[in-house]
């Protein structure tokens, strides 16, 4: 490959924190991860920082944290509005906990939720918002707030592919109730596997950590909002107190972690110089259309939606890239309406899905990285500019 999707961001600090944990002899989740936990909830002004093993499993956690707490209004048969674009694991969480997608279109220029198209999917029924930051770029927040607040609805946010990104100075992550994030190899932290849910609310941190592993009051303070320990540990230790899974992290990932978070803000800004050399070479193209930045980016990749005379060229355009070394993917997953797993998930289509129906036949992204990629990007170029040549 001359241009990865991405590639490896560790060296001899992260092989350290592993072989530390290894010389511990303590590899599942322990204080290393919830060293990192505080790190982590300390760098986004977070009260609460709760570690899961994957991103996926972050938006489990979210959705259902919130429907079994009593506090929160969301319940099985209720309505939640959802971008039509985004993963499968936005989506999942939310049908598992017996709640029903409303699906609404995308704006074709952020790719994030068209703000206007959920004011206009709302109903009795819509209980919440669960908004996503889609390749690093925030949505409108301003307005979801306005939304949200105005018509008393819980505003959840898919933070996964933005790490590191702000909104009006604000870290995305801690504009909802709570706030997802992910580590796997090609996001903005790399952490073996794993994942992050942030929120202010004590109590909602209390369910998340309790379902993490079994739905156990084992790591709750002695006093905590599910059930008020007995203090014998032969009890405490083995005290159900809420339907959980077991998805917490190993400590290694929780110690590399701690190092990698340490780099973000070097990370970051070498995707952000990697962005204005992106945007240099095909802003001005008028077959191509980019993601319009809102806030600050994060640039998880960068994505490229066909038009004028190369619309409808996709599969050929990819097929020249591939042969050039150029990987490249969906833009995430396309119109998640087509997939075929949607007859599994009861759901409603509000308003037409214009964008997301382009983007899925005439969007791809390529990565972006943590190195500097100039000269892969002056390759995507030269290629996009030769096959445009020759249609």
């Amino acid at each position: 490959m001359k241009y990865p999707l991405a590639s490896d961001t560790w060296d001899n600090k992260e092989v350290e924190a592993i072989q530390s944990v290894i010389k511990s002899g303590r590899y599942t989740m322990g204080p290393m991860v919830a060293k990192f936990e505080r790190e982590f909830a300390a760098s986004f002004g977070s009260l609460n920082a709760v570690m899961v093993n994957s991103g996926s499993t972050a938006n489990l956690l979210m959705v259902g944290a919130t429907v079994l707490h009593p506090k929160y209004d969301l319940n099985p048969g209720d309505e939640v509005i959802v971008p039509a674009v985004s993963w499968s694991t936005t989506y999942f969480p939310l049908t598992q906990y017996g709640l029903k997608l409303i699906f609404v279109d995308i704006d074709k220029d952020t790719l994030n939720i068209d703000t206007d198209k959920v004011k206009a999917a709302i109903s009795p029924k819509t209980k919440a918002i669960l908004a996503v930051n889609l390749l690093g770029n925030s949505c409108f927040w301003n307005q979801l707030r306005s939304i949200a607040a105005e018509h008393d609805l819980i505003l959840l946010e898919d933070n996964c592919e933005s790490l590191g990104a702000t909104y009006e100075a604000r870290a995305l992550g801690t504009m909802g109730s709570v706030g997802t994030f992910s580590f796997f190899f090609s996001h903005h932290m790399q952490t073996m596997e794993g994942g992050m849910i942030l929120t202010n609310d004590n109590e909602l941190a209390e369910y998340m950590r309790s379902m993490r592993a079994h739905g156990w009051i084992r790591d709750l303070p002695h006093a905590n909002s599910l059930h008020t320990k007995s203090g014998d540990p032969f009890e405490d230790s083995f005290k159900f107190v809420l339907p959980g899974y077991s998805v917490r992290p190993l400590e290694m990932s929780g110690a590399i972690g701690s190092v990698q978070l340490q780099k973000l803000p070097a990370m970051l800004e070498a995707r952000r110089k990697n962005s204005y050399m992106f945007q240099g070479c095909f802003n001005k193209n008028p077959n191509l259309r980019l993601q319009k930045e809102v806030g600050n980016s994060s640039w998880f990749g960068f994505s490229i939606v066909l038009q004028g005379k190369l619309a409808g060229r996709r599969k050929e355009l990819i097929k020249a890239l591939t042969s050039a070394g150029i990987e490249t993917r969906p833009i995430v997953a396309g119109n998640f309406t087509k997939n075929p797993v949607i007859t599994m998930c009861p759901h409603e289509i509000r308003g037409e899905l214009t964008a997301a129906d382009d983007i899925d036949s005439n969007g791809f992204f390529v990565g972006n990285d943590s190195k500097d990629l100039s000269a892969e990007i002056l390759h995507l170029e030269s290629t996009i500019r030769a096959f445009e040549s020759g249609v």
